[in-house]
């Protein structure tokens, strides 16, 4: 494939500062190391002026960008209301508005004549917490039409007086903590710094816990406080000195515990406190064994724990909660089967009310949830297995999620469910009898069709012979072959599972076939699937986008000179890695926030997230094996002459997951080597971090740049090539 770029434009082409690394007998020179410097007046002029390029390149597209921007706002309802959420005499909503940014908070106290467990209340509203008043104040106007503003602390009290929030300004995930006064409606004295995301309350209403980050950017610390106190005043309850594991903190369901869990990508160690006596020192569930995975929650005098003990997908186990009094504690040695591990089904989680377990599973690639009454599972572990009873989706091809479930007496199950054609729907199940409500669907504005679209699973082969499946939307109406864009991740055991989405529609009705390709390394069909695509087995990540891709062509499905590639962070190693492997298979990619220099990135421990890291890549400067393998599939690395497509690559300046050097120095080292003279633009998020902007307009117009680049580089419009 041969690409002339139509504009005169030139990259930026900065100075080379080489520098050498030498490990296992190679050395490898990096000639923009410097580049990682964002504090460098030359770092930021650099990434300053590739957003200069960025824009001149996707200038012939501005006008495609509006009609886009337009379509996606066209198509949301900008005024709406969540489904209200009963817990004890309140009933939480959110509300959005147009011309708004945030969702505004807000609720009603139920009164004498409603009903606990329906979804409305007829007491007076309250709007407790706005989100755009809140990221205005703090750029000092009214404006909330640009900067960056993320909530990662949202908690209210167990009375329902106080609320626990969290602000982050630029990106970096570290939250300024602050407590509400919900009836006056202003901030108490308390505010803690430096904080990460998560929260827990005791059940006193005056005490509660939060994490703290360490200087690699990872959550290892718990700290309680007491109202009304100085942070320096706050109690260190919990510290994880082991690089490799992550601290979490929360309360049960049914207030019983504060849960302090510490876990590495294989491993977890949970600590409990009683809610209701905070100062109590943690009591440790279970040591932490390498690669034993568990998680908890109380019911009933018991735990209910999910585990990989002796269960590669996974079991349900049980263990009395007597913490105290047990002197074996509550130990491995104590935990009696449940729901027995099963080879075709992955369980993924589950929900305890005080009459039903809810189990959320996986099988052939898809969600589901299964459930059975408490009185039902006195048997033995495969009798249990018979009590259970699925709950039937209307489609082939859809993914199914947990909603709300705050109160543990009810006998209603709420859940959401979607597919590729099917707009976010939330529903409540009678677990009782079976009746199923729907309590909202997504409203897409406009002439919105679903009987216009249809959706479908594939199965390509890859190069080993492995079956991979691929979920597909498009028009009924569409072009044959269609142009395509195909979408994967592939990693950590995370599941791209099939969903609804508007902006999606804007490619759709162009007839485009949109794509997943659930390649190995994510968690679509189990935990063999996720350990087929790691460590050695890496490259089958790859191998399986590239058959994707190689099996819609040859069933004549997509066009082979009009298909695009996506992929962010971990899902953008998979799209770099890809287009060394077939640099002519795709005409466009693009790679959001993309981890593309891995190996420097995992020699490096005091990078973020590195250590913990090695669990899921390995560690190159301890083996020699996995050096060489990743060195083998590292996207920058192995870039070399090739006739590469078209790419847009992102970043973001305070993005503590992947830094924004890596497709800095990427689209350099693309630029240099492309045999196709197809545009390589890099943009970056000068104010924000790994998720982009925030603010949904500024979402919206963020996506619809992206959009733009795909239709001008696959044939829609001869806007960029």
């Amino acid at each position: 494939m041969t690409i002339i770029k139509r504009t005169q434009t030139e990259p930026p082409k900065p100075d080379p500062s080489p520098e050498e690394r030498t490990i296992w007998g190679e050395t490898v020179i990096d000639p923009f190391a410097w580049l990682r410097d964002g504090t460098n007046p030359r770092v930021l002029a650099h990434l300053e002026a590739e957003n200069v390029y960025a824009e001149e390149i996707l200038a012939p597209t501005v006008d495609l960008q509006e009609d886009l921007f337009n379509e996606i706002k066209s198509r949301v309802k900008e005024t709406d209301l969540s489904v209200p959420v009963v817990k004890d005499d309140w009933s939480y909503y959110s509300r959005s508005e147009e011309g708004k940014q945030y969702g505004i908070h807000c609720r009603r106290r139920l009164t004498g004549n409603d009903s606990h467990s329906e979804e409305t209340a007829t007491g007076p509203e309250q709007v407790f917490f706005d989100e755009n008043l809140e990221a205005a104040t703090g750029r000092g106007s009214e404006d909330t039409t640009g900067g960056y503003f993320d909530i990662g602390v949202f908690e209210v009290s167990p009375d329902h007086r106080l609320l626990l929030w969290g602000e982050d300004r630029d990106g970096d995930e570290l939250f300024d903590i602050r407590v509400r006064d919900l009836d006056t409606g202003e901030d108490l004295a308390d505010l803690l710094h430096g904080c990460s995301a998560g929260s827990a309350w005791a059940t006193d209403n005056q005490t509660f816990f939060y994490l703290r980050l360490d200087e690699a950017h990872r959550p290892y610390q718990v700290w309680r406080h007491e109202l009304g106190t100085d942070q320096d005043g706050d109690v260190l309850v919990y510290e994880e000195s082991d690089e490799r594991f992550w601290c979490g903190v929360g309360r049960e369901r049914d207030d019983s515990f504060i849960q302090i869990g510490s876990s590495s990508t294989l491993s977890d160690e949970v600590w409990l406190i009683p809610a209701g006596d905070p100062t109590v020192p943690p009591v440790c569930v279970q040591p932490r064994t390498e690669g034993l995975e568990y998680g908890l929650s109380h019911h009933d005098e018991r735990f209910v724990i999910l585990t990989n003990h002796e269960a590669q997908n996974f079991q349900l186990m049980v263990v009395d909660d007597d913490v105290e009094s047990s002197d074996q504690g509550l130990g491995l040695e104590r935990w009696q089967t449940l729901v027995p591990h099963r080879d075709e089904v992955m369980l993924i989680g589950f929900e305890v009310l005080d009459e039903f377990l809810i189990l959320f599973e996986r099988t052939e690639g898809l969600t589901r949830f299964s459930f059975a009454r408490w009185d039902h599972l006195d048997g033995d572990p495969e009798a249990n297995l018979a009590a259970f009873k699925v709950i039937e989706q209307p489609e082939s091809v859809y993914t199914v999620w947990p909603g709300a479930n705050p109160t543990p007496s009810t006998t209603s199950f709420r859940f959401g469910y979607t597919s590729m054609v099917t707009p976010s729907t939330l529903f409540t199940i009678d677990l009782a009898t079976g009746e199923r409500k729907l309590l909202k669907q997504q409203e897409v504005l406009g002439d919105f069709d679903p009987e216009a679209y249809e959706t479908w699973r594939e199965w390509a082969i890859s190069a080993d012979g492995t079956r991979v499946p691929l979920s597909v939307v498009a028009r009924k109406d569409r072009p044959t072959p269609s142009p395509a864009v195909l979408g994967a991740y592939g990693a950590y055991e995370i599941s791209q599972d099939p969903g609804f989405s508007v902006a999606r529609l804007s490619l759709l009705d162009r007839g485009y076939l949109v794509v997943l390709v659930h390649a190995r390394g994510g968690g679509e069909l189990g935990r063999r699937w996720y350990e087929a695509g790691k460590f050695e087995h890496k490259a089958n990540t790859f191998l399986d986008v590239v058959a994707g891709g190689r099996h819609l062509v040859a069933e004549g499905l997509a066009d082979p000179d009009r298909m695009a590639l996506r992929g962010g962070s971990a899902g953008g190693l998979m799209a770099g890695a890809v287009m060394n492997l077939a640099p002519d298979l795709f005409r466009s990619v693009v790679a959001q926030v993309p981890f593309v220099d891995i190996v420097n990135t995992m020699l490096d421990p005091s990078l973020p997230l590195t250590v913990t890291e090695w669990e899921e890549w390995g560690n190159p400067a301890e083996s020699e094996e996995i050096y060489r393998i990743m060195r083998s599939y590292a996207p920058l690395e192995n870039v070399q002459a090739a006739p590469y497509p078209a790419v847009y690559a992102t970043a973001g300046l305070h993005d503590p997951r992947v830094g924004f050097w890596e497709p800095a120095k990427w689209v350099l080292a693309l630029r240099e080597h492309s045999t196709s003279g197809a545009p390589v633009i890099l943009r970056t998020e000068m104010g924000a971090g790994h998720g982009g902007p925030t603010g949904r307009y500024e979402e919206w117009r963020d996506e619809a740049r992206t959009l733009a680049f795909v239709l001008g580089t696959t044939g829609f419009c001869e806007a960029l090539l």
